[in-house]
């Protein structure tokens, strides 16, 4: 008699599951599965890799190699030795952790999908690996400079958490630590529009990492670096004209704010698409047949040679 599925491999038939050392000594989670060019699809937060349950296998059936781990810092991925795991590393690191996933692997080339935090490493490697990114999509986002420079009040009132997980380690601890899975809850009932709409098998996943309190650490430090370091290495970029020189994907939430959509990438890259998806902004989750239907065109145009 065959033993039953984990959950992880119900959501993601056909894909093995792995846990890899990077050569820093970040150990990770990975899912493959699928033959052909490379992908690697990064989530954003609160979540975890089981946030690709519904685009992962469509990709690989459509003749790509595709890579899934969790972030550094979230999931089930594992710090080195000695990390501060209330000090999440800076995206340029998590970056250069995905690409050394990649290289590990023997992906030569490959195309980068992000959502959420997940597109932010993305286009940080478009931006310091470009010999090495054969496309990028991001779902949902634009580049942090370009928020942090635009924040007003609406959209400081649409997005709290940007500003509330900036505050010391420790405090955060002890006030979402007792029950860190209503907070989670919470979040993702507002994410996805509704409570009960996410697979549940991935949210127990979610609800695993966070309830672990180094992963929790590390999900809300991610916030405050961003605003930080992540800010300033974007400033320098654009100060000396650095541009993404592979072809960029952009998949707005539908009824997000007027004006030109594709302005803020279009002042990073030149080869610039997009398309309106429903769903909210848990897009991968909620509306993947929106995301794929621009999704695989984008890649059959990607240079992964």
């Amino acid at each position: 008699m065959q033993p039953p599925l984990t959950d992880m491999e119900a959501l993601f038939a056909g894909f093995a599951e792995q846990r890899l050392r990077l050569p820093d000594g970040t150990l990770l989670r990975v899912l493959q599965g699928g033959q052909g060019p490379a992908v690697v699809l990064l989530h954003g937060w609160p979540q975890t890799l089981a946030a690709w349950h519904r685009i992962a296998p469509v990709l690989a059936a459509s003749g790509y190699r595709v890579v899934v781990p969790d972030l550094p810092g979230y999931g089930q991925s594992e710090p080195a030795a000695g990390a501060d795991v209330a000090r999440e590393p800076p995206r340029r690191t998590i970056a250069a952790c995905i690409d050394a996933l990649m290289d590990s692997l023997g992906h030569a080339r490959y195309a980068v999908v992000g959502h959420d935090r997940g597109a932010r490493a993305g286009y940080r490697l478009a931006l310091d690996v470009p010999q090495r990114v054969a496309g990028y999509a991001s779902l949902t986002v634009v580049p942090t400079l370009d928020i942090w420079d635009g924040i007003d009040g609406q959209r400081g009132l649409r997005g709290p958490h940007w500003f509330f997980f900036t505050q010391p380690p420790d405090l955060l601890e002890r006030l979402l630590g007792p029950d860190p899975g209503a907070y989670l809850d919470h979040m993702l009932g507002q994410l996805a529009g509704g409570q009960g709409l996410l697979d549940a098998r991935a949210v127990a996943d979610y609800h695993a990492a966070i309830a672990r309190s180094g992963r929790r650490s590390a999900m809300f430090a991610d916030y405050g670096v961003g605003l930080g370091i992540d800010v300033e290495h974007e400033r320098a970029d654009r100060a000396a004209g650095r541009r993404i020189a592979c072809p960029v994907l952009y998949c707005w939430p539908a009824g997000a704010d007027g004006g030109d959509p594709l302005a803020a990438w279009r002042a990073w890259a030149d080869d610039v698409s997009g398309a309106s998806v429903g769903g909210g902004h848990l897009m991968p989750e909620r509306a993947p047949d929106e995301v794929l239907r621009v999704l695989l065109p984008f890649l059959q145009r990607c240079r992964f040679s």
